[in-house]
């Protein structure tokens, strides 16, 4: 019987204790970087403990402001429009290594631009 009770234990133990759990912790906090293409600028967001995402690009071209809002997944998946109401979209991922990329577009002003952007997680004050 003990055996039994050992071995449902650890069991239990491995299972409770997964370090591959996703969770929105580690991606909390201000990110920032730069976006290039059709346009060139900076971006910055916040990440909100509900996953919440909102920020700014700002455009070097046209010295113009765009507001960024979206969500963020626990698995560090962006899904962002730029604009209110949305006007394009802020796409990409953020790694637990404090890195992010991916593709934005924005249909003003026109003609509508589109390309990369990358960036990092700020570091703690």
């Amino acid at each position: 019987m003990k055996k039994i009770f050992l071995l449902l234990l650890t069991a239990f133990l491995f299972i409770g204790c997964s370090s591959d759990d996703d969770t929105i912790y580690d991606f909390i906090g201000t990110w920032s970087g730069k976006y290039e293409g059709s346009d060139n600028g900076t971006w910055n967001f916040v990440v909100a403990s509900d996953g919440k995402v909102t920020g700014t690009m700002h455009s070097e071209v046209n010295n113009e402001n765009y507001n960024i809002s979206g969500n963020l997944s626990d698995s560090g998946d962006l899904n962002a429009v730029v604009g209110l109401p949305s006007d394009g979209e802020f796409r990409g991922t953020l790694t637990r290594e404090k890195k992010g990329n991916g593709n934005w577009s924005n249909s003003v002003p026109t003609p509508a631009r589109t390309g990369t952007w990358s960036g990092e997680k700020n570091k703690q004050q």
